[in-house]
């Protein structure tokens, strides 16, 4: 049953899920020593997220895709309830001063915005595609108060980043599906002085833009985390200290095994290490635009377009912020930072790519070498 997945997109999958744990052992065993006597804490629990995020992959690349079109939007309204939990204080848990995950058996979290993410292009492409005709005429007002309650939710966690990044995706989706530009442009327009409105309203993140203007300004508090994450990169130089020889991992850089993994790596393996992971990554995000032009329909290519928009911009919002490119946000970095959630809803959206791919007459690695 293997045989007939896209080879290239799975050895990628490979290579990264293994050097993420790889990674988290190295960023995480001292941390993981002193506050919890364990040093292969972290470890030992993203050993088992990868093993279920395997099995998602086999399982979503193997189920008849007629499934998710016909249920893949009841997967987002899941989502979408399960950030509704994350209201409830009996369920929720809060962390860094976010309430994003929900309590779950045998000590385990989930956060639901990471589902919601993974399956929005489902949503999008139910609503483009199949038209809800059940809902008549109300139709848009329910489906777009729908969305937009689920923004509010998300920004009262508060999760930011999740609500750049499926707006980002939704205009790109728009923009190469073919919506006129006047809509575009008046959706752009609309969006920025929200944006600066919701920055400017909250003084954490008015003093994350400040940092990132300046981070020196602030040196000892807002600026520390960056400060600390370029001093890393710049430790590491081009071939690196060695993979568990970074220095910023020793309580000096905040959340190194999470979302600022990226400087730890960049640490230890140096800019031509770095520069090998961002090529694996460039592949997979060429490899699913292949795989979104070449579907053998609309929702398809939907699907395909929206989950490697999503993958691409997870990994250049979590970049830029590690290199001091774009303002501190609390972003996982796809298949390498610690987190069970973000991981398992990763192998998700490559899982939904093998499948798209593996139902073409010609696939994609074929096309590609003759053409």
């Amino acid at each position: 049953m293997l045989a007939k997945l896209d080879k290239g997109l799975l050895l990628a999958l490979i290579f990264l899920m293994g050097l993420g744990l790889v990674q988290v052992y190295s960023s995480s065993y001292v941390y993981a020593g002193e506050k919890f006597g364990d040093a292969l804490h972290f470890f030992y629990r993203q050993l088992t997220f990868a093993g279920l995020g395997l099995a998602v992959v086999f399982i979503t690349s193997h189920l008849p895709w007629k499934l998710f079109e016909k249920y893949g939007v009841l997967i987002w309204c899941a989502s979408f309830l399960g950030i509704v939990l994350t209201f409830v204080p009996s369920l929720t848990i809060e962390a860094g001063g976010a309430a994003r995950w929900i309590k779950m058996p045998m000590g385990f979290r989930f956060e639901p915005s990471e589902l919601f993410k993974v399956t929005w292009p489902l949503f999008l492409a139910t609503i483009l595609f199949n038209q809800f005709k059940i809902l008549g005429r109300w139709k848009w007002p329910i489906l777009v108060s729908l969305v937009l309650t689920a923004f509010i939710l998300l920004l009262k966690q508060p999760d930011f980043g999740t609500v750049v990044i499926c707006t980002l995706s939704l205009i790109t989706i728009l923009f190469c599906f073919g919506i006129k530009w006047r809509y575009i442009i008046s959706g752009i327009i609309v969006t920025i002085p929200v944006a600066a409105l919701l920055i400017l309203s909250s003084p954490y993140r008015y003093k994350r833009i400040i940092a990132f203007i300046d981070p020196w300004s602030d040196p000892s508090q807002k600026g520390f985390q960056i400060i600390q994450s370029l001093l890393g990169y710049y430790s590491g130089g081009l071939f690196g200290n060695g993979l568990g020889q970074g220095q910023s991992k020793l309580f000096f850089l905040p959340e190194a095994h999470t979302d600022f993994t990226l400087a730890v790596l960049g640490e230890e393996i140096g800019f031509l290490g770095f520069a090998v992971v961002f090529l694996v990554y460039g592949f997979m995000a060429f490899r699913g635009i292949q795989i979104s032009f070449r579907a053998d329909s609309g929702f398809k290519q939907l699907v395909a377009l929206g989950v490697t928009v999503i993958f691409a911009f997870s990994v250049f919002i979590n970049a830029g912020v590690t290199l001091g490119m774009l303002p501190t946000k609390g972003l996982a970095l796809p298949f390498l930072s610690y987190g069970g959630s973000s991981l398992v809803c990763s192998c998700f959206m490559i899982g939904l790519l093998l499948n798209i791919e593996k139902q073409m007459k010609v696939p994609v690695f074929k096309r590609t070498r003759y053409r």
